[in-house]
């Protein structure tokens, strides 16, 4: 009978984060999101805004992280782009400022 191998004292190397839901990538997220222009028409409370589309419709949008870092003000009459969800297309997030 040939000796067994030596076997070191570790154990074998095992998935860390083998438990829940697999990682998204940014990319994936990104690819879902419809990106659409419009222009608010009403300033509501806790950075929300009511935002009416080109096409019409109106929105219940806040504003992504990134603008409440960097302090963008946003009144009526501002032009804005905004990702939408497509499972809601009632709610949205307000990602630039036009103008």
């Amino acid at each position: 009978m040939p000796p067994h191998p030596k076997k070191s004292g570790r154990r074998p190397a095992r998935n860390r984060n083998r438990y829940g839901p697999p990682k998204r990538s940014s990319k994936d997220e990104e690819e879902k999101a419809v990106e659409v222009d419009g222009e608010i028409s009403a300033v509501l409370a806790g950075t929300m805004f009511r935002v009416k589309l080109e096409s019409g419709h109106e929105v219940l949008a806040h504003i992504s992280g990134k603008m409440r870092k960097r302090f963008i003000r946003l009144v009526v009459g501002d032009k804005v782009k905004m990702e939408m969800s497509p499972y809601d297309l009632t709610k949205a997030r307000i990602v630039f400022r036009m103008s």
